[in-house]
């Protein structure tokens, strides 16, 4: 072998080295490093699990959230319609009462012009009476005593009520 170029004992002395440093670096560097890989694996694994994990409980969270949201909505539009009826009762409550006030003010006033007309009526009579007596002590040229002009206004009033209305 030696015409080839191979020395034999430093071919042996180099193969022992070898093999040493591989028994070392095995023992000290490959193990610590397979290990140091391995446990970065692992950390890698978990890391994603805890991901996947935390995703999952975000997409939860949001599925809760938009339960809560549309329920919130719901119960808003509820609000709402409730509000609409309260308001709408109430305004016609007020309408009602609005009527019945028009309608008791209408009253009083009704009553206040039939007061009226009865005491323009009652009026009237006098002034009537007043002219009927001061005609009739015109054409009888003497003044008549209280059971004649009792008695004469009594005529008047019969005579006017039975003669057909002007108005």
């Amino acid at each position: 072998m030696e015409a080839l170029g191979i020395n034999i004992p430093g071919l042996i002395t180099q193969l022992i080295s070898f093999v040493a440093l591989f028994v070392v670096l095995s023992a000290l560097l490959y193990k610590p490093i397979i290990r140091g890989l391995d446990q970065r694996s692992e950390r890698i694994r978990e890391s994603l699990e805890a991901s996947q994990r935390a995703q999952e409980e975000a997409a939860r969270s949001q599925e809760e959230m938009q339960d809560q949201l549309a329920s919130a909505r719901e119960e808003g539009q509820q609000l709402i319609a409730q509000a609409r009826e309260v308001a709408d009762r109430f305004r016609e409550e007020e309408l009602a009462k609005a009527r019945a006030d028009i309608a008791a003010e209408r009253e009083r006033a009704e009553a206040n012009i039939q007061r009226e007309r009865d005491a323009a009526i009652e009026d009237l009579r006098r002034e009537f009476t007043g002219l009927a007596l001061v005609a009739a002590e015109r054409v009888i040229r003497r003044s008549l005593d209280e059971s004649d002009h009792n008695e004469l206004i009594e005529q008047v009033l019969e005579e006017s009520s039975r003669a057909p209305s002007r108005n």
